[in-house]
């Protein structure tokens, strides 16, 4: 019984990890869609990719990960900001 109580206690606080993960996650997509334009320019023009553009896509990219399997109750590691942002890979060259 204690164990129903707190799996629907953690499946209520998921509609707020929905939101204010939710918003803050589409926020930074926004960032990461112009980012990656000004990424592909300096490409097109230096023929390098930025270090750290490509490294805050990569936080972006795990965190919306993350979100996703904490929603679909596949896993209880939560998204950020409840937790510290990282990164699934690194970049590479």
């Amino acid at each position: 019984m204690a164990n129903r109580k707190i799996e629907r206690k953690e499946a209520w606080f998921r509609i707020l990890v929905l939101i204010i993960s939710g918003i803050i996650l589409n926020l930074w997509k926004v960032l990461i869609c112009i980012f990656s334009i000004i990424n592909w320019l300096i490409v097109v023009f230096s023929g390098k990719r930025n270090r750290d553009l490509a490294m805050l896509s990569e936080y972006w990219n795990t965190e919306t990960y993350k979100f996703i399997r904490y929603l679909a109750f596949v896993s209880n590691v939560r998204p950020f900001p409840f937790t510290s942002a990282e990164r699934l890979s690194k970049f590479e060259y």
